[in-house]
């Protein structure tokens, strides 16, 4: 399910009166996002100016063109984008959360339960959010004893979808 466009960070909303914005980093470090000079949000390029870290997991950036809160604000809830072949080789245990938003999900019968929402982290590990076939959703630690990946779908042990 290779995206061939991903998902850096999301545009929060305004920081101050001069046109910065507030980023929620889908990255580990805003230097992730500093090393690309533009971006497609929502098909507009945007030229970054500058970046600098704010919050863990934010950070407050200024692109060229946007010079008021009025301006910054319009760009709430952007995406923000670069080409796949613009990042980095992944290194081993790493992955882009892109190519499994909307993966199946099965059990190791090969019974359907449903497809990847989102992934999340709160701390220790990174969480799959599966939106489940019957309804309502799961989280299941996304670690080698509970999910094992198989061509184009995950499998997960039943223990962890109850």
């Amino acid at each position: 399910m290779a995206a061939d466009h991903i998902v850096l960070a999301a545009i929060a909303g305004a920081h101050g009166i001069r046109g910065e914005v507030r980023l929620k980093l889908f990255t580990d470090t805003p230097d992730a996002l500093a090393r690309h000079a533009r971006f497609d949000a929502g098909g507009r390029a945007l030229a970054l100016q500058g970046i600098r870290p704010d919050k863990p997991g934010m950070a407050v950036a200024r692109f060229e063109g946007i010079t008021d809160r009025n301006a910054a604000e319009a760009l709430r809830g952007l995406q923000l984008t670069v080409p796949r072949d613009a990042l980095p080789p992944l290194a081993d245990g790493e992955y882009y959360v892109a190519d499994y938003i909307g993966m199946a999900v099965v059990d190791e019968t090969g019974a359907a339960v449903g497809h990847v929402k989102s992934i999340e982290n709160y701390g220790a590990s990174d969480i799959l959010d599966i939106a489940r076939t019957s309804g309502g959703s799961v989280m299941v630690p996304f670690v080698a004893d509970a999910v094992r990946e198989e061509a184009d779908r995950l499998v997960i042990d039943r223990v962890w979808l109850a």
